[in-house]
């Protein structure tokens, strides 16, 4: 058998390539902004500011304060080169992304509590001044209750115990006991066998 013969192409468009576009003007003037890691939540001052149950324009002052975003409300050098800061459109302040994570810690140490914290510190404290204060049908004691409580509630759960005069303060957590987030409840294994009220 013969092979057919093989066709001759004729020769296509030839493609120019594209000429490269001129680089942006002016590059050295904007600032170096980080790309935000993914698991970071990038806010604006309101919603930053909700998390704690504050107004953006007392956020913004706070951030100034902790030296992270000047008088003029632009971020700071420090927290754009930390990355806590973020400014996709340089020169619009308004803009300007925060990072949950990166401003908790500059806003905690300023006295702040996040909300959710705040009411679960509350539920502690109403319910160990309770227990303290006694009642025939609790069968459990505060000091026994404050045992499950999450390790990062005792300072605050004791500041406000304090604060509504209460004389009982959470013992710093037992050796023995594995933290767990504030949100867990108490595994099955640490909670006690049921006993009878008296």
């Amino acid at each position: 058998m013969s092979r057919p013969a093989a066709r001759a192409q004729a020769p296509g468009p030839t493609r120019r390539p594209r000429p490269a576009s001129p680089p942006p003007r002016n590059l050295s003037a904007l600032p170096a902004t980080p790309l935000p890691a993914p698991a970071n939540d990038w806010l604006s001052l309101t919603e930053l500011g909700r998390l704690y149950g504050i107004s953006a324009v007392q956020t913004g002052r706070l951030l100034v304060l902790a030296g992270l975003r000047s008088r003029e409300g632009e971020p700071t050098a420090r927290a754009l080169g930390e990355g806590i800061a973020l400014c996709p459109h340089p020169g619009d302040h308004h803009q300007a992304l925060w990072s949950r994570v990166g401003c908790a810690a500059p806003l905690e140490r300023q006295g702040l509590e996040l909300q959710q914290q705040r009411s679960l510190v509350g539920l502690w404290a109403d319910l160990l001044s309770a227990l303290q204060q006694g009642s025939p049908s609790i069968c459990v004691s505060a000091e026994e209750m404050a045992d499950d409580m999450p390790q990062e509630l005792v300072r605050p759960v004791n500041r406000e115990l304090r604060q509504r005069g209460c004389s009982f303060q959470v013992r710093r957590l037992r050796t023995g006991a594995a933290l767990r987030p504030a949100c867990s409840p108490a595994p099955a294994a640490d909670a006690g066998a049921p006993r009878p009220c008296d």
